[in-house]
């Protein structure tokens, strides 16, 4: 069974284990020891501004769905992540989505944005299963190897 839920303690070796899963992982924060698998999960859970839930696939955190708020401006900064083995199956497209619509409801929100790279294909599609709407380009926008990423 596959749900979404926030984050435990306990998730820590299923968060070290995903930032393993793929390189990229990297862009979405720095984990790679149980200690700061522990931190990650610290950081949503203990956060005024902050807030993420857990993709969980019977048992075991397999990815990730979060807001940044803005609670002033009532906008947030929207963002998610599939441990490798896990992608393919639409499992955060639907959790996007849940967390998109529980955030412009009950989460008081007026606006969310998010940004993916235009080499990452499958985070686009997340993002427009989840409703998002594509407003623009950022050209050079991350570096990585001396090559510039859009977007």
């Amino acid at each position: 069974m596959v749900f979404v839920r926030k984050f435990v303690q306990a998730d820590a070796p299923a968060i070290l284990a995903a930032f393993h899963s793929d390189p990229d992982m990297k862009r979405q924060g720095n984990v790679s020891t149980l200690e700061e698998a522990r931190r990650y999960i610290r950081q949503f859970t203990d956060s005024d501004s902050m807030d993420a839930w857990v993709v969980d696939c019977d048992g075991r955190a397999v990815g990730l769905v979060g807001v940044s708020f803005d609670r002033e401006n009532r906008n947030g900064w929207f963002f998610y992540w599939m441990s490798a083995e896990y992608r393919g199956r639409g499992w955060t497209s639907i959790a996007a989505r849940t967390i998109a619509n529980w955030a412009l409801s009950e989460g008081g929100m007026e606006r969310l944005e998010l940004g993916y790279r235009v080499n990452n294909p499958q985070s686009a599609f997340v993002a427009h299963a989840a409703g998002f709407i594509r407003e623009g380009l950022e050209r050079s926008k991350f570096f990585s190897k001396w090559s510039a990423y859009r977007c």
